[in-house]
């Protein structure tokens, strides 16, 4: 049990608002957690490099508070064989916090840390990055990577989808995607789940169990305006699958390339292009769940 004197356990803060809410997020949580240490992350990428010191001081459960992009560098900073990962949703997209049922009041997520109930998840990885709720190739991706850090923290997920629009008149790319014993597939978006939840409320991937040790794959053929509207309308009434031309299938390994260097994105945060091996990694990681 984390509370207890013998497992130390740590937050990583993601601060990313600035000035005031930062401080009072800071001093809500140094209050409501006195138990705990807490490293601040002061820039991208900063959070696997203290979930690596954390690793060194010895601590055992690693809780990472932020949205999604700072989940995703603990889990890439811990060591799954030693430490237990824990979730403080408090960032902008807290896709993660959703799927595992945390509660999103600091008060309410802390006592689910404290009561320390654990399940074994598996974790995807996109060449050598680890994600562990959802990747993407194509159109979502080149969203992420280019809509700025100001409107996100501004417009939250509508700051996505006024960069979605804008990209939708770009002609989209010729995705191949690779799976040992299928014929290639061909599509101009891929969107891979571990879990059932993708970009917030909506269930993308219904049939998606985090310790299952398959990841779920939708191939979309075509990525513009309409065709998007079309599928989003489909995915929430009937789910992927409800869709004839869209490919949805469950497999343990896949690899996406194309002709063009096409944008990467694992958990939200944008990393890297094509070509990309996907892969999972069957109930690796310890999770606090509610």
């Amino acid at each position: 049990m984390p509370a207890s004197s013998h497992s130390k356990w740590c937050i990583i803060l993601n601060p990313a608002a600035k000035g005031d809410q930062a401080r009072r997020t800071l001093q809500r949580v140094a209050k409501l957690a006195p138990e705990a240490k807490i490293f601040l992350t002061e820039k991208p990428g900063h959070g696997e490099k203290l979930a690596r010191e954390a690793v060194e001081k010895g601590y055992h459960t690693i809780v990472a508070a932020g949205g999604d992009g700072t989940v995703n560098e603990v889990v890439n900073g811990l060591n799954p064989k030693t430490c237990t990962l824990g979730v403080l949703p408090v960032g902008t997209m807290n896709v993660l916090a959703l799927e595992l049922g945390i509660p999103p009041g600091l008060e309410k997520a802390l006592a689910v840390i404290r009561a320390g109930k654990r399940r074994k998840l598996d974790l995807g990885r996109a060449n050598q990055r680890k994600f562990i709720q959802l990747a993407g190739v194509g159109l979502d991706a080149e969203t992420v990577r280019r809509t700025p850090l100001d409107a996100k923290r501004a417009w939250g997920p509508w700051s996505y989808l006024l960069t979605a629009a804008q990209l939708m008149v770009v002609p989209p790319p010729v995705l191949r995607v690779k799976v040992p014993g299928r014929k290639e597939i061909r599509g101009a978006m891929v969107l891979i789940g571990n879990g059932r939840h993708y970009g917030g409320p909506f269930q993308f991937f219904p049939k998606a169990d985090m310790a299952d040790g398959l990841l779920d794959v939708c191939v979309f053929p075509k990525s513009g305006p309409l065709d998007l509207l079309w599928y989003l309308q489909a995915v929430l009434l009937g789910g992927p699958e409800s869709l004839p031309e869209v490919v949805y299938m469950q497999v343990p390994e896949l690899s996406v390339e194309a002709e063009d260097k096409v944008a990467l994105e694992v958990d939200g945060e944008c990393n890297g292009e094509t070509p990309v091996d996907f892969r999972i990694e069957h109930k690796v990681l310890d999770v606090i769940i509610p």
